[in-house]
């Protein structure tokens, strides 16, 4: 057949126009979200030819296949770790004690697959040259294993140093592993990753597309930032290998992040969720290492991690407990901002039950549809009475929770679409008073750097930009 034939072309936009309402179909029985299957189905159903491509990439969001993969390998990997007696020792004699601020979040205990646990110490670091002064501090002094666990490294100066420290203590004897999300660290050389390799570093790539028909699927990352030094000091926080978190990107610049130490017996349960990655990356355990004793005083803590191999969607939970638990304030700080009705809803019920609902988001745009999409929601939100801030300085990537006087959680979770439903995140939840009035403090310090928005912002924004801000809503489910 003549390929520049009108036959032949009626043909080909034929197929194209079946395959996308076969698309269509697949979308609204397999998209967890309304708002997402019908984004979905209308785009596949009209206008095929443009989306048809982007869905296999991004909109296959139930991907069974892999989520019972991942489920079967966790499954795998904690048969594993039995033997060890890995935490039961630990969850009888340093359970959570009674704490009224805890019980407040009573769907936490059954959410989160670890346990909340007693006597662990927790330190604030903001920004990152404190953040990396830590974490280089810690593995210059591992005499063990070192784990770690980012979403982007770079092959920069930072990128460099944690690699000339690694070799370091490699060649010392410390077992090191590193894992990396294959989408978000997709521009770091291949030489970067031998070199660390022929030192004696074990490094991997994470990846959701195994498999003939998930080979195009980038849409599950793993957004997890963990260290772990020797099994007994943990980071996790919003850092991430590269330049620009150390303010070195001129467009963004300075940056402004959040990251945590924590000491204790919850450092466990960063292992743990390490191992439930590297297990599905390589079928190995890492060493997973205990203290032989643990302070006899401390504050609470709990790791939440989750991801979309999860029983029920823990990141959405986890923040509509958040905000209906709170009784006198929640303040919440994300980089993006693009919350499903249900969390909308939680905000605004929050507001009416006389709360201090506080919003805090970058002013200025990493990603443009995103930021769209994220301030016309954060108009609704001011319209519905949730104070809402831009962050003036420069952009603002933490991710903090703080509920009331003695709760706060800190680490990679944005309040989003992607953190809820597509990603695999890791919160570190703390229950003490003195630790969240540093928190409080922080938080302060941003909102008197920045600037709430108000109706007024609302009514001198141009028409065009509303307009622009409601077409990216439009794909707001499918971010």
């Amino acid at each position: 057949m003549d390929v520049h034939s009108p036959l032949f072309f009626g043909l080909l936009l034929g197929l194209v126009h079946t395959l996308g309402v076969i698309a269509a179909v697949h979308a609204l029985f397999t998209v967890r979200t309304s708002q997402g299957a019908i984004a979905w189905a209308m785009s596949l159903f009209f206008i095929p030819y443009f989306t048809l491509i982007p869905y296999l990439m991004f909109g296959r969001r139930a991907f069974d296949a892999y989520i019972d993969a991942r489920r079967q390998a966790n499954r795998e990997m904690h048969s594993a770790i039995a033997d060890l007696n890995w935490r039961p020792w630990i969850e009888e004699a340093l359970a959570a004690k009674a704490s009224s601020s805890y019980g407040e979040l009573r769907a936490l205990r059954k959410l989160g697959r670890m346990p909340c646990l007693a006597n662990n110490k927790v330190g604030l670091l903001v920004n990152g040259e404190a953040t990396f002064t830590e974490i280089f501090a810690a593995i210059r002094n591992a005499r063990q294993v070192v784990l770690i666990q980012f979403f982007i490294i770079h092959d920069d100066l930072i990128g460099r140093r944690l690699q000339a420290l690694l070799i370091e203590k490699a060649a010392a004897g410390v077992e090191i592993f590193v894992l990396y999300d294959k989408v978000g660290s997709h521009a770091l050389p291949k030489r970067y990753i031998d070199t660390l390799t022929k030192a004696g570093v074990q490094m991997r790539a994470f990846s959701t597309r195994k498999g003939l028909f998930n080979r195009f699927q980038v849409n599950f990352r793993n957004h997890r930032k963990i260290v772990v030094v020797d099994g007994e000091k943990g980071f996790v926080g919003g850092h991430n290998v590269g330049d620009e978190y150390l303010g070195d990107h001129p467009p963004l610049s300075p940056w402004r992040d959040t990251h945590v130490w924590v000491i204790g017996p919850v450092v466990a349960c960063l292992q743990e969720s390490f191992a439930e990655d590297w297990y599905w990356a390589t079928r190995r355990l890492p060493p997973l290492l205990l203290p032989d004793e643990y302070p006899d005083d401390g504050l609470l803590c709990q790791v939440l991690a989750s991801g979309p191999a999860d029983e029920h969607e823990t990141c959405a939970l986890f923040f509509m407990e958040a905000i209906h638990s709170a009784r006198q304030r929640i303040w919440i700080t994300s980089p993006y901002f693009v919350p499903d009705e249900a969390v909308s809803a939680a905000l605004r019920l929050a507001v009416l039950r006389g709360v201090d609902v506080r919003i805090l988001l970058p002013s200025r745009p990493d990603h443009k549809i995103v930021y769209a999409a994220s301030s016309l929601y954060a108009f609704e939100a001011v319209r519905a009475g949730v104070r809402v801030f831009r962050y003036q300085p420069g952009f603002l990537h933490q991710k903090v929770v703080l509920i009331d006087d003695e709760i706060s959680a800190i680490g990679s979770a944005n309040m989003d679409n992607r953190s809820f439903r597509l990603n695999f995140e890791v919160m570190l939840l703390t229950v003490d008073a003195g630790f969240t009035s540093e928190v409080e403090a922080m938080l302060e310090n941003d909102f008197s750097q920045s600037h709430e928005l108000s109706a007024a912002d609302i009514t001198d924004t141009h028409r065009l930009q509303k307009m622009s801000m409601r077409i990216a809503r439009l794909i707001a489910p499918v971010l």
